[in-house]
Parts: structure tokens; C-alpha cells; sequence
């Protein structure tokens, strides 16, 4: 689909696999599962990275795949784009009047995506069965220097102001933590989570000439210590820090295999 979107301010594209009975059964009304992208990605990856297509042929569920800008950080921006209220509003209210989406869903990502799940999960109670994050962004304000890097990811993807995103971390600490899946854990403790990552080492879905990678050592860091975090608010997590493998689609593509119980538990029965 092409929505023009009030929220965004600018058309955005979403990716649909329809359920298996849609066309055969026009009265039935289905269960979403949205599945959103990374960082510097767009609504493609998933199809293009993942068997998505192949493990949903059969199934009755509506997989939503939806833009979240470059970095849109799944946010409503200070100043700018409104992509929060474009995934929980506009888009399910389309999904309902048009593809007979019946209000039951769940939802995952990778990365960047991995934040939006989370912290749509936690900011609409209700909203959501199920909630799974694949080397998500999971605590960026884990250090000073990991919050100055998100705003510098922010801005390397032509952005001219990062803080018009959530402010500066210091002296707008409180946006930042709504938007923070750490500091949100006690607002995930109503669904079921899937929680996983590795460490940036060579693991062994990765070609033998692929070099450690940069990013998701810190992502391991972020998650070791948001696990830490749900576990004190007795969170009901599934976690897989599965140790060696790099930040890449291999891995989270056998992740979302082993997220699919977790995710699509409630939503088979809906």
C-alpha cells in the first residue's frame, strides 16, 4: 500500500501478505502480526531478508510490514514526523475499514525495529499479544556515549537537527526514557516477550570472510542489561543471547523462527 499520511506528512509505503483464506473467506475479519524494519532499511527488508512469505503461505494472519522512515525511531518526533501515531493509529484504522484487520495482533523488529515493538508494546497496553525484538535498540541511554551516538546515527542519515527527535539526553531525560525500552520495562510485563542478540564475533551462519562488527557488541550490552531489568519486574521474557553472530538478516531470520511461538500463540486462536 501507498498511504498518504497526516501524521508523517508524507506518503508512506507498507508491505501486506494477505491471510491464506482472505479472498475465500470474505467476512472474516484477521489478526495482525507487524513486523518493522531497521535502521537506514525500509519496509522491504523483510520480504527481502526472511522466508516471511513462506512460513505465512498457509497461515491466516494479515503480516504487516510498514516504512518507519531512515531513522524515525518509531517516535513521534518534538518536531517533525509523527511516526508513532502513522503504526497505532492511521495504519490500524486502514487495516480494519480495508483488510478486515479484526484488532488482535502482535508485533516485532530488528534494531531500530526492535525498539519500536518494544516500546509500542509498552506505551499501548492492550494494543498488543505479544511483543519480540531481534538485536533490538533496547537502552539508549545505557552511557553518555551511547546516547551522542544514536543522535549521530540520527543525523548521518541527512537529518539537521537529531534533537529534534527526543531532545538532548541530558536535559530532556524524560522523553528519552519513554521512548527507552529499559526504562519502559515495567510496562511489558502484561505480554509474553522474545528477547534476543549476539555479540558481533564471527558466528556460524556468517561467510567465513565477514570481520567482527561494530555495532552489535553494543547492542549485546544494551541487551544483557535490559534482560537484567525485566527479570526484576518479572517480565515474562524468552531470551536467546545466543553469543557469536554479527549484526545481520541471517541471524535474524533464524531468530524470528524461534520468536514465532511466542508471537503467533494468541493470534492463531484470534
Amino acid at each position: 500500500m501507498t498511504i498518504k499520511s497526516p501524521a508523517v506528512g508524507e506518503r508512506v509505503q507498507v508491505g501486506l501478505l494477505l491471510p491464506a483464506h482472505f479472498q475465500m473467506q470474505p467476512k472474516r475479519r484477521w489478526p495482525v502480526l507487524y513486523l518493522l524494519h531497521g535502521c537506514c532499511d525500509t519496509y522491504v527488508s523483510w520480504s527481502r531478508s526472511t522466508d516471511i512469505e513462506q512460513i505465512t503461505r498457509k497461515s491466516d494472519l494479515l503480516v504487516v510490514m510498514p516504512d518507519g522512515g531512515k531513522v524515525g525511531f518509531y517516535s513521534n518526533w518534538r518536531s517533525g514526523p509523527q511516526w508513532e501515531t502513522f503504526h497505532t493509529q492511521e495504519l490500524p484504522q486502514l487495516l480494519a475499514s480495508h483488510y478486515r484487520a479484526n484488532g488482535k495482533a502482535a508485533i516485532a523488529g530488528v534494531s531500530m525495529g526492535g525498539l519500536g515493538a518494544l516500546g509500542y508494546a509498552a506505551r499501548h497496553p492492550g494494543m498488543y499479544s505479544a511483543a519480540a525484538s531481534f538485536s533490538g535498540i533496547v537502552h539508549t541511554r545505557f552511557s553518555s556515549d551511547v546516547s551522542q551516538g544514536y543522535l549521530g546515527l540520527v543525523s548521518s542519515q541527512g537529518t539537521s537537527d537529531p534533537l529534534a527527535l527526543w531532545g538532548d539526553p541530558e536535559a530532556d531525560a524524560a522523553t528519552w526514557k519513554q521512548h527507552n525500552p529499559y526504562d519502559l520495562a515495567p510496562q511489558l510485563t502484561h505480554i509474553p516477550l522474545f528477547i534476543s542478540a549476539g555479540n558481533g564475533d564471527l558466528g556460524p551462519l556468517d561467510e567465513s570472510d565477514t570481520l567482527r562488527d561494530s555495532i552489535e557488541p553494543t547492542v549485546n550490552a544494551e541487551n544483557s542489561k535490559f534482560v537484567q531489568r525485566l527479570r526484576q519486574v518479572g517480565a515474562n521474557a524468552t531470551v536467546d543471547l545466543y553469543g557469536d553472530g554479527t549484526h545481520n538478516w541471517v541471524y535474524w531470520q533464524r531468530e524470528l523462527h524461534r520468536a514465532w511461538p511466542v508471537l503467533t500463540n494468541k493470534l492463531e486462536s484470534a
